[in-house]
Order: C-alpha cells, then structure tokens, then sequence
C-alpha cells in the first residue's frame, strides 16, 4: 500500500503524517505516477496553515517527479514506462504515487534527470510566467527581484540575466549575497543592514525600476512599490513573510501611477498549450544549461516536517526535495 503525507488538521509542521493510503482508481484522461522525487514549494506551507484554504483530510505537495504506471482511457500522449514531472492544481504530491490529470503531466527530455525535473518544474514556470508573460525583460533593463537565492529566486535571476536583464538580488545574508552573485545577479541588497528603496534609487540613478518581483509579501511590500519608477509593475506573487495588508489603491497613484498584479502561475498555464510552451522553454534554458538548477537539500519523504521548518526558518537556497 503506497504511503503518503496527509494533514487532519491545519496548524504548524507537527500536523503532517505519513499514512498508507488506499490506491486510487485511474480514470478517464488521468495516469498513475510513481514519484522518484517530489519537490518542496512555499505554496505546501500555505496549505498546511490554511493560508490557501484545503478541504481535510488533504494531501499536501503540488510538484513532483516520476515514471507513469498506469494511463487511464483516452490518454494517448503518455504511455507506461515515460519518465515526466507534473505540477497539480490541487495538493496531494507527498506520496510514493499518486493519480493525475494526463493534463497537467509534461515529459521530461533525456538531459533533465528526475530530481532536477522535480526541482524545477514549478519554480521554473513561475520564472517563465514572471520574466515572459507579466513582465517581458528586456536587455539592460534593471528589474528588483526579491529572496533571489531562494527556490524561485536562484532560477528566474538565472533566466532574468540569460535575457540580459541587469537583476538587483535581495537576500537575507552575505553568504546567500555571495550565491546570487555567482548565478548572475548585477547588485545585491542584504535586507538585514540596507534600506532597499534607497539602494535602488542609488543604482538606478533616481529612476527606480520598471518591474519588481516579489514573492516575500508582508515584509517587502512598501518598499517594492517604494523602488518602482513612474508607470511601473508591482508583480506580488507569494507571501513567505505573511501576506500583504490592504493597500488603497491612492497609494499606487501618489508613486506615480503603478500598476499592481497579485498572479498564480495556474492562471497562466491553465492551457495546455501554454504549460507546454513554458514547460518547453523552460527544459531548453536547463539543457543549455543557462539556467542551473541548485537542490539545496534532500530529505525522506517521512521527513516533510523538517523540510517545511528549515523553508519557514529560510535556512534554505535553492530547491529542496522530498525522496520517497
């Protein structure tokens, strides 16, 4: 009987637990993957404490890698035996193996391994959606990009400074600093002794910046907007700080006309066809190796409790990975 990490009850780490779970059938349009490595996302942490509303009992994980079993009626562009990765729009993925919709699955090309494919799946399509469907960087264009030596972060500086965009990195210490400057970032800002606002307008030369990525919420919030230029874009897509308060839509008119964007990269590839643009623009930067996936940590899957305290505490750089 597989086994898999469910919660009862919403709360702080403790509330995970590894329980076998009855095989579900697989149906019309759907697969059975068994997961050879599952990836660790700031989203799980949203649904463990009811930050993101889930209907218990639940699974947890939306991201995972694996070889199909099994493919269920009118599936015909996966078969037994093909290596894929998957990102699901309903939690569920900290399991030894799991019914999915053929849908949401994509191959994995022959130069991306399964734990690399499950490292970077959802973090790279949030890179993709960011730098290629919010915002398209251009060359030279100065952009803010928050928690850079993080999961999303170390993959879309990576991409950002492959479009040659100039990325200003915030982390949380010198040793991440060191990380970012290594994965392209052109300025860093160490959030524990610099103001950020202040250092954007000094690298920019007063201008400010077009586009500010970031995905810390609470505690960066007002200084994003406060390090935009006149007409900019505030991409807030995640809440690793808390999420951000109410803001009267008068502030973005006194800084001068912002626009402001709360997105999910489910909206953006809702379509197939646009998971497989991303997917497939996303292999090609692995496999030219401008993008380089960093796995930060592996932990066994009964083990998914310490992977989201070591998240939550960000003692963490790049992706982490549960191994069932």
């Amino acid at each position: 009987m597989p086994r898999a990490i469910r919660i009862s009850e919403q709360g702080g780490p403790e509330v995970l637990r590894l329980e076998d779970l009855e095989p579900a059938a697989v149906g019309k349009g759907q697969v059975r993957v068994r997961h050879t490595a599952i990836g660790v996302n700031f989203i799980d942490t949203y649904d463990r404490t009811g930050l993101y509303p889930v209907t218990l009992p639940s699974g947890i994980g939306r991201e995972a890698a694996g070889v199909v079993l099994e493919t269920g009626k009118g599936v015909t562009a996966l078969r037994a035996g093909d290596r894929v990765a998957y990102v699901g729009n309903t939690p569920g993925a900290y399991a030894e193996e799991r019914v999915v919709d053929a849908a949401r699955v994509v191959k994995l090309p022959d130069g991306v391994s399964d734990r690399d494919g499950a490292a970077v799946l959802l973090k790279g399509l949030t890179g993709w959606f960011l730098l290629r469907r919010c915002h398209r960087v251009k060359r030279d264009e100065w952009i803010l990009l928050h928690a850079a030596a993080g999961g999303v972060g170390l993959i879309t500086l990576q991409w950002a400074a492959a479009l040659g965009a100039r990325v200003i990195a915030t982390v949380g210490s010198d040793g991440k600093a060191a990380l970012v400057r290594e994965h392209g970032a052109a300025e860093v800002i160490v959030t524990a002794r610099e103001n950020i606002a202040e250092r954007v307008r000094a690298i920019t030369k007063g201008r400010g910046v077009p586009v500010v990525y970031d995905g810390v919420g609470k505690d960066t919030f007002v200084a994003s907007l406060d390090s935009l230029a006149p007409l900019g874009l505030m991409v807030s897509f995640g809440n690793a700080s808390g999420p951000v308060p109410p803001v009267a839509p008068l502030e973005l008119t006194r800084r001068g006309s912002l626009f402001l964007t709360r997105p999910t990269m489910y909206h953006y590839t809702a379509k197939r066809s646009a998971l497989e643009r991303g997917a497939r623009e996303l292999f090609e930067m692995v496999t030219s190796s401008k993008v380089r996936v960093r796995i930060g940590r592996e932990y066994r899957l009964a083990d998914a409790a310490e992977a989201h305290r070591d998240l939550e505490a960000r003692r963490t750089t790049g992706s982490l990975l549960l191994i069932p």
